[in-house]
């Protein structure tokens, strides 16, 4: 069976859209199972300047933002790009702050539920020198698509990642089929509780395969 789940990441003017920070630029991989099947990315004009240190750690500036479309129409558009699939990031708690902020100032609504790699890779990967998303893909030796801290680079990392997260879900723990549902639930859990969680998983797949 087959999962879409979109991958996103923006680019913002700061970190906290509740004492006024905007996004500057969105990203969406769409994937389904194990391949990518779409992407979305555009930067977005909220009517805001860019601290000079934002525009020093992204690139991305002033300039380029006043000739990108209005964050309004971006959102819509990356609204009805994402539809009702479920949703990853890497630190995805900064990331469902922005969706669901500038969604609400278009007055849609934001409901999707959030996975987190960041979450994710601590519960499998305690071992990683740290859960960067940088560090990850080295670690892993997934590709680097472009430069870090510009949206659609990032969001392909992070959708690589997940690739990685899935793969070893398969092969490491027996999930025939780690959806989305399953990765919330696993982030969720502490790392004290992780062999419960494996052993309920293994103890429900064996009588599932029991009755079949």
């Amino acid at each position: 069976m087959n999962h879409r789940i979109a991958v996103i990441d923006f680019e913002t003017t700061g970190i906290s859209p509740d004492q006024g920070d905007r996004a500057t630029e969105v990203a969406i991989v769409l994937t389904e199972g194990d391949r990518v099947v779409d992407r979305f990315h555009s930067l977005m004009n909220a009517g805001v300047r860019i601290p000079a240190f934002i525009t020093q750690l992204t690139g991305i500036t002033n300039a380029m933002v006043q000739a990108a479309p209005a964050a309004a129409q971006v959102m819509r558009d990356a609204a009805r790009f994402v539809g009702d699939a479920p949703m990853v990031a890497h630190n995805a708690a900064f990331d469902r702050r922005y969706w669901r902020a500038e969604l609400a100032r278009c007055g849609l609504p934001a409901a999707q539920p959030f996975a987190c790699t960041v979450l994710l890779s601590r519960r499998l990967y305690p071992d990683a020198p740290n859960h960067k998303l940088g560090t990850l893909v080295d670690w892993f030796d997934l590709p680097r698509t472009g430069a870090a801290h510009r949206a659609l680079a990032d969001a392909e990392m992070a959708a690589a990642l997940l690739g990685r997260i899935r793969h070893d879900l398969m092969l490491r723990h027996g999930v025939t089929s780690p959806d989305h549902a399953l990765l919330c639930a696993l982030q969720a859990c502490s790392k004290t509780a992780l062999p419960k969680f494996w052993q309920t998983r293994a103890t429900s797949r064996a009588a599932a395969l029991a009755s079949g």
